[in-house]
């Protein structure tokens, strides 16, 4: 499947009535009450403040492939991309989604932490981030989810994530837009059958990804923590695939990235449809550079602060406000920054900087959202296209 192809795909199929990063059950109802009328959609349980966690079932055959989005309530960039996948799923005319469906059954989760995505928070109504509850189980989704594990027996598990603007791939000027993972299932991070499957089908990504974003796939960090679903699941013998949806450049309400998504999303399962996948071509994940942390969101490079030269580094704060998400420019870093990115970079060619606000410091922690380069005046805050 060409890139070109795979662009159509997203065109016809994106759901567009899903857009930016809030996205919580209210956005999600009408389009779960619709695939009703197609698929199997079932409540297969409440969050710790009772709101519903629902699966999509869909396909008919023999393999399992188990899917979860927003564990973490403000990562909603693969909830957005699943929604654009069922969408293609759905079409009984393209042969190409019969087939898949006809090797696969797919277990979807859309939203597996409803309160965190409603108040856009990583953590749950009590405050406990769930990829961190795998073995204790002391959070009602955290059961759901087990459970559902336990009834599915899943030959696939996605675990769909999102990442922070920081991370580079590798210690590049590239940004990571997409990262992937095979998580370990030990404490010394051993290949394993099931990783060794995994990391194939990562690797079946990331060389289709390159077409599209060259350079700009990372690989994350698998140190083991049992706590975490992903590493249990690893643990059990079940081949486990992080997602992490990441940063392109501008696209702060990551739509380009959902793009992205989509296609890793159907690149994975169609290849999973069409293969018995041993594990043995596994060796290419390794070529996959691991995350970097290498980005600000913002460096301002070479202006004079209190009479010395210096880069100053901003990084947006999201915030949610009356269901929209706003990105506050905070100061960071004011030091040599030689070594880091900026997403946006301002060149002050030693001139003196103050805040437009002449009451306010310019000092690690302060919001930064206009400023002066001598008489020039410089905006940051991000404006919603």
């Amino acid at each position: 499947m060409n890139i070109d192809t795979l662009q159509n795909l997203f065109t016809n199929y994106k759901e567009s009535s899903l857009f930016g990063r809030c996205i919580h059950l209210e956005h999600i109802t009408p389009l779960l009450n619709t695939l009703s009328v197609f698929i199997e959609v079932e409540q297969i349980g409440v969050s710790e403040d009772n709101a519903p966690i629902h699966l999509i079932k869909i396909g008919n055959g023999s393999k399992k492939l188990l899917f979860w989005s927003q564990m973490h309530g403000n990562e909603s960039t693969t909830t957005k991309a699943i929604f654009d996948l069922l969408n293609f799923l759905i079409d009984t005319s393209n042969e190409t989604a019969k087939n898949i469906l006809g090797e696969c059954t797919l277990y979807i989760v859309p939203i597996l932490s409803p309160d965190g995505a409603k108040a856009y928070t990583r953590l749950n109504y009590n405050k406990i981030d769930l990829n961190r509850d795998a073995q204790n189980k002391t959070q009602r989704e955290s059961v759901v989810l087990n459970n559902l594990i336990q009834q599915v027996q899943p030959d696939f598990a996605f675990n769909l994530h999102g990442q922070r603007t920081i991370f580079s791939a590798g210690q590049t000027n590239k940004p990571a837009t997409l990262s992937f993972l095979s998580p370990a299932g030990d404490k010394e991070c051993s290949i394993t059958p099931s990783r060794k499957v995994a990391m194939e089908i990562i690797s079946k990504m990331n060389t289709e990804l390159q077409k599209c974003i060259p350079n700009q796939v990372g690989r994350y960090d698998d140190g083991f923590n049992i706590h975490c679903i992903g590493d249990t699941l690893t643990h059990m013998g079940i081949p486990t695939i992080l997602f992490e949806a990441g940063h392109y450049p501008n696209d702060y309400d990551r739509e380009i990235t959902r793009e992205y998504i989509f296609y890793a999303l159907l690149i994975s399962i169609r290849y999973i449809s069409e293969n018995n996948i041993t594990g043995d071509a596994y060796e290419d994940y390794f070529l996959i550079p691991e995350n970097g942390k290498c980005f600000y969101d913002i460096i301002i490079r070479d202006v004079i602060l209190d009479g010395k030269n210096v880069d100053i580094a901003v990084q947006y704060t999201e915030e949610l406000n009356e269901n929209n998400v706003k990105f506050l420019p905070k100061i960071v870093k004011i030091e040599d920054l030689r070594k880091f990115y900026g997403h946006r970079e301002i060149i002050g060619k030693k001139r003196s900087i103050r805040n437009e606000n002449d009451t306010v410091e310019i000092v690690p922690e302060v919001e930064l959202l206009n400023f002066y380069l001598d008489s020039e005046l410089f905006s940051i805050e991000l404006t919603k296209r």
